[in-house]
């Protein structure tokens, strides 16, 4: 499996994590200013998939500190 599938099914993983576990996050997985395109047809390579990777393990991160003692 090549690299940019391998983070594609991270990604799947982690976000259906997200959807399944922390079901007040996900909503605003789409309002990720990494997932709005600056162009009419943007290019999705593995780099921008790395960084979408990593602001989602950083937004879900930063969900769980700053949760974690609310429960």
């Amino acid at each position: 499996m090549n690299k940019l599938n391998k983070i594609l099914t991270e990604v799947s993983q982690l976000t259906l994590n997200i959807e399944s576990n922390y079901p007040e996050l996900y909503r605003f997985i789409d309002e990720n200013p990494m997932t709005i395109p600056t162009s009419s047809h943007p290019d999705i390579d593995k780099e921008a998939m790395e960084d979408y990777l990593k602001s989602l393990k950083s937004i879900l991160k930063h969900h769980i500190e700053t949760h974690q003692n609310k429960k």
